[in-house]
C-alpha cells in the first residue's frame, strides 16, 4: 500500500497511488488498482461514521451510485472507522450496491493530499446551519447535537477515531481508467464556503459523462 504524503489535494491531471483497504460491504480487500483498466471510479474519502455529515455524504454517494453505474462509473466510499464497527453500522443502515471501505489510519487521505487542519483550528470555527442547528455551534457541539438528533450511538471505536481526528478534511475524486484524477472536490474547513457541504452533483455527472468516453 502506498502511504506517500502530498502537501496538497490531488488535482485533475494527477495520477493516484494504489491504496488497499479493508472492505466493509463484503469480506476481503479493495485496492484502487482493482479498477485500473476496467472502469472509472468515484472515490469519497470521509471522516469516521461518528461525523454526521460524513454519513450524509455516504448516503448521497449511494443515491448517485445507480446513475453513475449506468454511465460505467464505479463508486467507493471510504470512512475512517474500524471495519467491524463500520460493518455493524451498515448492517442496520444498508447501502445497496455501493462499495464501502475502512481506513482508520487515514492512509488514503494522506495519499490524496487531504490534510489535517489541526484541532485548535477546527475547534475555533463556529458553524451556522439554519434549519439544522438551533444556533451557531463549534464542531464538537455540532456533532454531539446532530448525533443525538439522528440517534447515532457513539461507541468506544468511534470515540477513539474522534480522539485521533485532528481536523481531518474530506474530499471526493473522479478517477479515469488510467488512474488519473479528472475531477475533485475538497472540503474547506472555514465558516461557510464548502465546510460540510456536498459537491455539485450536476458538475460531477457532466464530468462523469466525459470520462467514460
Amino acid at each position: 500500500m502506498s502511504t506517500r504524503y502530498v502537501d496538497h489535494p490531488l488535482q485533475p491531471g494527477d495520477r493516484v497511488p494504489n491504496v488497499v483497504f479493508d472492505a466493509i460491504s463484503h469480506e476481503g480487500k479493495i485496492a484502487l488498482d482493482d479498477f485500473r483498466g476496467r472502469s472509472p471510479l468515484l472515490i469519497g474519502l470521509f471522516r469516521g461514521l461518528h461525523c454526521p455529515f460524513c454519513r450524509r455524504h455516504v448516503a448521497a454517494m449511494a443515491y448517485l451510485n445507480p446513475v453513475l453505474r449506468e454511465k460505467g462509473v464505479q463508486s467507493l466510499a471510504v470512512v475512517n472507522t474500524p471495519v467491524e464497527r463500520a460493518r455493524l453500522y451498515f448492517r442496520y443502515h444498508p447501502i445497496p450496491d455501493l462499495l464501502a471501505a475502512s481506513d482508520p489510519v487515514r492512509a488514503s487521505h494522506q495519499a490524496f493530499g487531504l490534510r489535517e487542519v489541526g484541532i485548535d483550528t477546527a475547534m475555533a470555527i463556529l458553524i451556522d446551519l439554519p434549519g439544522e442547528l438551533p444556533e451557531p455551534m463549534g464542531v464538537m457541539a455540532m456533532d454531539e447535537f446532530l448525533n443525538k438528533k439522528e440517534g447515532y450511538q457513539i461507541t468506544e471505536a468511534d470515540q477513539q477515531m474522534m480522539t485521533a481526528d485532528h481536523g481531518q478534511l474530506v474530499g471526493q475524486f473522479l478517477i479515469d481508467r488510467e488512474g488519473i484524477v479528472r475531477w475533485s472536490f475538497t472540503e474547506v474547513l472555514e465558516a461557510g464556503l464548502q465546510t460540510f457541504q456536498a459537491p455539485n452533483s450536476e458538475e460531477l455527472m457532466s464530468v462523469a459523462s466525459q470520462v467514460v468516453h
